[in-house]
């Protein structure tokens, strides 16, 4: 590929349009987004979203980004987490998914310890080792360069500080993939019935498809500078859990729990 150029689904853009495209994606889908995840993953996305604030291994007092955290979903779990002591900033870069986490957790009443950003993950707004953690659930394959956006989440993390990323992946179950090619072949369908736009849930099957195996990114947390790099396998491979660590000895220590 051009190297000024890069993927949107399967078509090739110049890299300075990807995110306009992205962004009309979730422009469309926003007010209907958590039922269409609920509707797609049968309900499951809720159970592992929930295993990654776990990893996280939140406590009162933590100062968490929930980067491309949308509707807040994430955000919601981390505030009980880190209580009234601690924050948690949902940073995503779609005005109206963002609008649409804010609506939906005022709603719920979350509304001392958590803040609310328009920002991108290639150029966060927030300070070198400011966060004891950072979650990114479902976001990283929309982004255009992400090996610079794993440098920015690497800089604003504190020394001992906790990535946590949830994608689509790949399948490791060979025997899978009929039934999941039919599956997800209903989504763009299911999207129109529901939303009246197909397209965004085309643009879904393709981005995972185009997204880099597991290894592969577990490769790139690596070059960007994470340690103790893993990954753990959902559903034959459906959705991996990444996970690493800052281990960069210029911030200053996080406590853990034993």
């Amino acid at each position: 590929m051009d190297q000024d150029k890069t993927h949107f689904g399967f078509k090739s853009v110049p890299k300075s349009e990807k995110a306009d495209h992205v962004a009309k994606v979730f422009q469309s889908v926003a007010k209907q987004y958590d039922l269409m995840n609920d509707l797609m993953s049968l309900g499951t996305h809720r159970l592992i979203k929930r295993m990654a604030v776990e990893l996280t291994r939140a406590r009162p007092g933590h100062q968490i980004m929930d980067l491309a955290g949308g509707t807040g979903d994430l955000t919601e779990l981390l505030s009980k987490k880190v209580g009234p002591q601690g924050q948690v900033i949902l940073c995503d870069i779609n005005e109206a998914m963002l609008d649409a986490g804010r609506d939906r957790l005022y709603d719920e009443g979350i509304l001392g310890n958590v803040q609310f950003v328009l920002g991108d993950a290639e150029s966060l707004p927030f300070p070198d080792q400011y966060f004891d953690a950072v979650t990114l659930a479902f976001g990283i394959r929309n982004v255009t360069d992400k090996a610079r956006a794993l440098a920015e989440i690497r800089r604003t993390l504190k020394h001992g500080g906790k990535l946590i990323i949830l994608e689509f992946s790949k399948l490791t179950l060979p025997a899978l993939q009929p039934a999941y090619k039919a599956f997800s072949g209903l989504w763009p369908k299911v999207g129109e019935w529901i939303t009246g736009d197909s397209q965004p849930y085309q643009y879904l099957i393709e981005s995972i498809e185009m997204h880099p195996d597991q290894e592969s990114f577990a490769d790139m947390m690596r070059t960007a500078g994470f340690s103790d790099v893993s990954y753990e396998n959902l559903a034959g491979g459906v959705v991996a859990i990444h996970q690493g660590t800052n281990t960069d000895t210029a911030a200053s220590p996080i406590p853990r729990d034993n």
